[in-house]
């Protein structure tokens, strides 16, 4: 039966409970231990799937289709364990399954209260796979006081006491803020977090505390006396240049020693930590540098496309190279010359996306890489406007377009080169979509294999001809134009199996051109590259030195 490890936040929001999480979920298996972590997020929508990326950053999506919180890209990224729909969860989530089962009669006319049905079905959720794995890594969102938090947290206090004593343990992150105007580090701030964690009968085993400055042991001793923890299960948290330092950093420091003392798990194993030395090494040693630009429309934000920025550092690792991405506003050149904007650069990326407003400047990044023979990787929307801009400037249909544009305006302006997306072979069975269905989780989302044309340059670089990607979209290209734009060298690469629905195109004698509908970047890990982006980074090294 697995360990259960309990993550929370407290003083502000931000603290970087997923990298820690992360971070520890990897120097456990270090030592040996099998893992799974999981994110518990008190927002009332049933998953962050119809959110803004300015609300929540990215959306992470897993094999089996689930769109959950960014941090859960994290835990995949550190550990190489895939995530499933059953490591995200959401208070909509939790009250809807609590409704639905009202609404069936499954609570047998009982009045229906927070305590115990809430808590309950959170408890449920955190109970599945637990004989899978040594330890199980629950992060709670938000921070402690929050008031949509509180049925976890009165969830997780109830779940410690339903299980043996020792099986459940509570870490805690929180904040030191410096004062620069007397030069002391201020622990009354953790004090009061933790006091607001005992107040709900929490008391934290271990304390991670994030400064900018070193942690006298004065303050140290301070904080393990006010908030009732071992002097050494007080660890510190220190800014770092890149998160890949974090295993190493908090090995150092003592967290995962700290943990497996608070289970009473001795001799414990001791770490193999040569994967993150590499990590380490490859991102402290380059042999030299290349420019990405991005372009797209949620540029204010970098962690929209917190995964893509990940996916290009592991492709810079793999290449020893350290990659500059520049954000690149795709509205700034809708209507103008995208050249002032994308030369100097060696490597052009356009991201997924939905709605119309960029478009046109993405399309113009997809003109301005095939003419100048630069690196161009689309994704998703990145995919379907490099092919709009093929049938536009090359095929000569200059109303090519996409039914997604004519939806939102509400009239036909367009040659639908990508229309909406009705049906799709789902394993043993056809999943059908319209239009007006809900926008919640009815996308084509999740892994679903391809199959590639033999010597595409998409089969060199996968080195083989059948490969599984994750999905996110409900638009796609029509097969229908695949012929008029084979014709002047725009080919289909990849398909589904059935051959109905293009996943990769590439343009014929460009050095490295090519549009996937799929989301590679979600399967990029810094000890595993995905190929795609390791070749695109390689490409860019070889603009760099032309240059």
């Amino acid at each position: 039966m697995a360990r259960y490890i309990f993550i929370t936040g407290g003083v502000v929001s931000s603290l970087g409970k997923g990298l820690a999480s992360a971070a520890l979920g990897s120097l456990l298996q270090a030592r040996g231990f099998s893992v799974r972590l999981r994110k518990l997020d008190p927002y009332l929508n049933v998953d962050p799937g119809t959110m803004s990326p300015f609300e929540h950053g990215e959306v992470f999506v897993t094999d089996d289709g689930a769109e959950t919180d960014l941090d859960l890209g994290h835990y995949e990224r550190f550990t190489g364990v895939p995530a499933r729909n059953t490591d995200s969860v959401s208070s909509g989530r939790i009250y809807s399954n609590v409704l639905e089962k009202e609404r069936r009669g499954d609570y047998l006319g009982k009045t229906i209260q927070v305590v115990p049905h809430v808590t309950n079905e959170i408890k449920d959720f955190l109970s599945v796979g637990e004989d899978e794995v040594d330890f199980m890594l629950c992060e709670i969102g938000g921070t402690v006081g929050d008031i949509e938090g509180l049925p976890f947290f009165e969830a997780i206090r109830q779940f410690s006491h339903d299980k043996p004593r020792g099986q459940c343990i509570f870490m805690h992150l929180t904040l030191l803020p410096y004062l620069a105007a007397s030069g002391e580090l201020k622990t009354k701030p953790t004090q009061h977090s933790v006091k607001e964690l005992q107040s709900i009968g929490i008391a934290p085993d271990v304390l991670v505390c994030r400064s900018e400055h070193p942690i006298p042991e004065k303050e140290r001793e301070k904080i393990a006396l006010f908030c009732n923890v071992r002097k050494e299960c007080v660890v510190a948290a220190y800014d770092l240049k890149s998160i890949y330092e974090a295993p190493l950093a908090y090995h150092e420091q003592g967290l995962d020693q700290a943990v497996l003392d608070a289970f009473d798990i001795s001799p414990a194993p001791g770490p193999k930590l040569d994967v993150w030395h590499d990590v380490y090494d490859r991102i402290h040693n380059p042999d030299g540098k290349v420019k990405i630009a991005i372009v797209g429309k949620y540029t204010q934000l970098e962690d929209a496309y917190k995964s893509i920025a990940e996916a290009l550092t592991h492709g810079g690792m793999a290449n020893r190279v350290k990659v500059k991405v520049e954000w690149v506003d795709a509205e700034l050149f809708d209507e103008g010359d995208a050249t002032p904007y994308l030369e100097g650069f060696h490597a052009i990326l356009v991201p997924g996306g939905f709605g119309e407003r960029g478009t046109e400047g993405k399309i113009k990044a997809a003109q301005f890489a095939r003419e100048k023979k630069i690196p161009y990787l689309g994704i998703c929307l990145g995919m379907q406007m490099a092919v709009v801009e093929a049938a536009r400037n090359v095929a000569g249909m200059e109303k090519a377009g996409s039914e997604e544009f004519d939806h939102e305006a509400g009239k036909k302006r367009f040659e639908p080169v990508v229309y909406h997306l009705k049906e799709w072979v789902q394993g043993n069975h056809t999943v059908a979509r319209k239009a007006g269905d809900d926008k919640g989780g009815t996308m084509r989302l999740g892994a679903y294999n391809a199959t590639l044309t033999e010597g595409s340059h998409v089969a060199q670089i996968y080195g083989g001809t059948a490969i599984e990607e994750r999905h996110r979209h409900r638009y796609e290209v029509d097969t229908k134009y695949r012929a008029a734009l084979e014709e002047v060298g725009l080919q289909f690469s990849g398909m589904s199996p059935d051959g109905k629905l293009p996943e990769i195109v590439e343009w014929k004698g460009h050095p490295w051109f090519i549009g996937v509908q799929f989301h590679p970047e979600l399967k990029s890990k810094p000890f595993a590259p995905h190929p795609l982006f390791a070749d695109f980074v390689r490409a860019a090294v070889e603009v760099s030195r032309l240059v």
